[in-house]
């Protein structure tokens, strides 16, 4: 075997060696100038063009700010603006710099000075008869510490803005950086204060948050658990619903906010408008409250508080009856078309938002909805509030828990001898009839008619406390409950009251047998004038309690219909026909207000009395309702301090049943206004 090898072969080897050195060289070579270039290019982003990309990302950020949409227009049943809006122009401003104490104190005297200008030119072309500004007004709008708005927010500083002030600032935006004329809406009420504390008013959602809603809306939205969609988001400045049908229909009087998409700089601070969103109006809704039945209704109740204080009632004048309260249900539908507090105000004084100590003054007693709620009337002294005794008219009812509980039938035979006592022997109570009646031999029908308390404390009170002992109690709420006495109404209107059950104050009674009596005629539970009215009606329909309905539909701002509502049943009893016969039999007590009434009409008047201050006041009650045959309309009138009800509260409702009759027709014909021997039209 040979060791020779060619030359060639031997030269091989090496020089593969050589040429991969050179290729692992070039590879790291190659490796160290990327990594160079790359270091050197994060050096160049951090150092050099890092401030501007910075800026450029937070340029990036856009923020909606909200554009306030023309709020829904509330209507009477006949279609009357009750409550609308008008687009009106205010001046907004736009912070272009931090004027802060803590980061702008520099350029603070610049906002001073804008706002010395801007003094100065509402003070110059501003309506002359509008409420003035001051400078410090102007300064706080303008929320220079971020106080109220972010800095990009634009802060209104003034509403309706006059066609010269208009004018003036078209022409000079220049003279005032960031300022702009947005378009708004104002809110108006009709002047002739149409159920003004049923319809209600607006303030800002700054100032509402007081409210349970507009608290809960205000918590969500700073806690970033709020809506997604910018239209739903509340603003600062924004009107919304107070009370009445403007809170309870806020949602869909409200409409959606439209915006503007603002790109903003580093310093929260606005570089123009990307997009614009229009507002969205809000929805109209339609009361079942008409504007012709309801001035009537007021009109009564002034005129009959006036008579109240010069002709005497029960042998004394009334001069502290200065309120009144009136509300008229259809039996059918549970549609209210009057529901009236007197005296009422002008609800303009709401317009801003806000309201003057003058006016406040004026209205702080007669505000609120007196048919839904309990307020002292703020007389001097003590005075009873705006829900009192139902006094009588609970003996329609005290009759039918007697026939259904079988303590008494239709035909049982009672001697009345004008005074009834119960207690311990020896130490019994004495309850006697109104000014000490005695009326003889009387059925259940006569005992209402009559307005027996005799009667009520023997045959009812009594024996359902034998019956049941210190049960009664919870029988006899159970009853009142089932007629909407003591219990919400059901209507949906804020705030409404459900009354007291003071029979259930065994102690304040001295016993539960003396809780049965006192109930039995009237006097341990006080309720609202809406629950009267509902419980009228529910006696007027032999049975069904139904709910009370301040709203016929909603449409949208084209007319279309988006809801209606219909008659809604809350709950039913089920009593014997006889004992809904015996009951209207006797709801017929003089009253002779009624005098040429062309419908049969069943009524109850009542007085009932209680002690304020240490002393007795009697107020005036009074239920009716008409057709008696195939009733239409139900009326619950309360007259605190009115004396006797058949003649302070029973000539209101007559004038109701009227005001109806012309516009609606109790027999389903519209009577129209009758015309006087002048030839002009009696209201």
């Amino acid at each position: 075997m040979s060791d020779y090898t060619t030359d060639h072969a031997q030269e091989g080897p090496k020089k593969g060696k050589n040429s991969f050195n050179l290729r692992i060289n070039l590879f790291f070579f190659s490796t160290f100038i990327i990594f160079c270039v790359i270091i050197i290019r994060l050096a160049i982003l951090q150092f050099v063009e890092g401030p501007t990309l910075t800026e450029k990302e937070s340029s990036n950020i856009v923020k909606d700010v909200p554009l306030p949409p023309v709020r829904g227009t509330i209507y009477d049943a006949s279609g009357v603006k009750l409550a609308y809006s008008t687009p009106t122009q205010s001046l907004y401003l736009t912070l272009m710099k931090d004027y802060s104490e803590k980061n702008g104190k520099k350029n603070r005297p610049e906002a001073e000075k804008m706002a010395e200008d801007l003094l100065e030119v509402f003070n110059k072309y501003g309506d002359p008869n509008g409420e003035k500004m001051t400078k410090q007004d102007i300064i706080d709008a303008m929320d220079l510490d971020y106080k109220k708005y972010s800095g990009y927010s634009p802060r209104r500083i003034k509403m309706d803005l006059s066609n010269e002030e208009i004018a003036y600032f078209s022409e000079h935006k220049s003279d005032f950086p960031g300022i702009a004329i947005e378009e708004e809406s104002i809110r108006h009420y009709d002047p002739d204060t149409v159920a003004v504390q049923t319809i209600g008013y607006i303030r800002t959602f700054k100032g509402s948050k007081t409210l349970t809603k507009y608290k809960t809306i205000d918590e969500k939205q700073r806690s970033g658990d709020a809506q997604t969609d910018p239209g739903l988001i509340y603003t600062e400045p924004e009107f919304v619903g107070y009370d009445g049908l403007e809170l309870m229909y806020q949602d869909d009087l409200r409409g959606k906010n439209g915006y503007k998409k603002v790109p903003i700089d580093p310093r929260n601070m606005p570089e123009g408008v990307e997009d614009i969103v229009p507002p969205e109006k809000g929805h109209n809704i339609y009361s079942t409250i008409n504007k012709e039945v309801q001035l009537q209704t007021e009109q009564a109740i002034t005129e009959q508080l006036s008579w109240l204080h010069s002709h005497p009632v029960s042998g004394k004048l009334h001069p502290n009856a200065t309120t009144g309260f009136a509300v008229a249900m259809e039996v059918k539908t549970g549609n209210i078309v009057a529901m009236a507090s007197m005296p009422d105000y002008d609800t303009n004084v709401w317009q801003s938002g806000s309201i003057s100590p003058e006016n406040w003054d004026k209205i702080q007693n007669i505000y609120q909805n007196g048919t839904i709620r309990s307020f002292n009337p703020g007389k001097s002294g003590s005075h009873p509030e705006s829900v009192v005794l139902l006094g009588s008219t609970m003996k329609p009812l005290s009759v039918l828990i007697g026939l259904k509980e079988g303590l008494i039938r239709t035909n049982t035979y009672y001697n009345d001898t004008g005074a009834a006592y119960f207690g311990k022997e020896g130490h019994q109570t004495r309850v006697q009839n109104s000014q000490g009646h005695v009326y003889g031999g009387m059925d259940p029908a006569r005992a209402i008619e009559k307005s027996s308390n005799a009667f009520m404390v023997d045959e009812i009170g009594k024996k359902l406390y034998e019956k049941y002992g210190s049960k009664a109690i919870q029988v006899w709420d159970s009853y009142m409950t089932s007629f909407g006495l003591g219990v919400s109404t059901g209507s949906g209107l804020p705030g409404e009251w459900e009354g007291r059950k003071e029979y259930m104050d065994v102690k304040a009674a001295g016993s539960a047998q003396a809780a049965m009596a006192y109930a039995s005629f009237g006097q341990q539970g006080k309720y609202t004038t809406l629950q009267l009215a509902q419980y009228a009606a529910m006696l007027a329909n032999e049975g069904k309690r139904l709910k009370p309905q301040l709203v016929s539909k909603i449409t949208d701002d084209k007319g279309n219909i988006l809801k209606t509502f219909k008659p809604e049943v809350l709950n039913t009893v089920n009593f014997s026909q006889s004992y809904w016969d015996e009951i209207k039999r006797g709801m017929k007590s003089d009253v002779s207000s009624f005098e040429g009434f062309p419908y049969s009409f069943a009524r109850k008047t009542g007085t009932s009395t209680q002690s304020v201050g240490g002393k007795l006041i009697d107020n005036g009650v009074f239920i009716a309702f008409a057709p008696k045959e195939n009733p239409v309309l139900a009326i619950a009138v309360m007259i605190p301090e009115g004396g006797f009800g058949s003649q302070s509260a029973a000539p209101i409702a007559r004038k109701i049943f009227d005001a109806y009759d012309e516009v609606y027709g109790l027999d389903g014909v519209p009577k129209g206004k009758k015309e006087t021997t002048d030839g002009q039209s009696n209201p």
